[in-house]
């Protein structure tokens, strides 16, 4: 289990009721992964008959919470104490493995 970051962080260029009195620069978080095998033959089966590809969700919202978590410690890291505008981004990498990229901008609120 990951030791616990309390940063909060929005999707906007603020959060309401406060203050932002410094700009600490862009941080990011990634992680890269990889299909299971067995999964992804379900996964296939799956998308032949329609539906959900729930190995997919779940594999894809870990990833995220993980990216999200590794930028929230890299904010933590500069003296930040919250982070803005906060976006994901995703890419494809050899293999059929895929990044998982959360980034926004690390700033010190009152």
């Amino acid at each position: 289990m990951q030791p616990q970051v309390n940063i909060p962080f929005s999707n906007t260029e603020t959060i309401p009721g406060v203050t932002i009195v410094q700009s600490m620069g862009v941080v990011t978080g990634s992680t890269v992964r990889a299909k299971n095998v067995f999964k992804d033959i379900g996964a296939g089966l799956k998308n032949m008959v329609g539906g959900e590809l729930r190995a997919y969700t779940e594999l894809l919202q870990e990833s995220r919470n993980e990216a999200l978590y590794r930028m929230l410690v890299d904010a933590q890291a500069r003296g930040a104490n919250a982070v803005v505008n906060v976006r994901f981004a995703t890419s494809s990498v050899a293999g059929g493995a895929a990044e998982l990229l959360a980034y926004g901008t690390a700033v010190v609120i009152q």
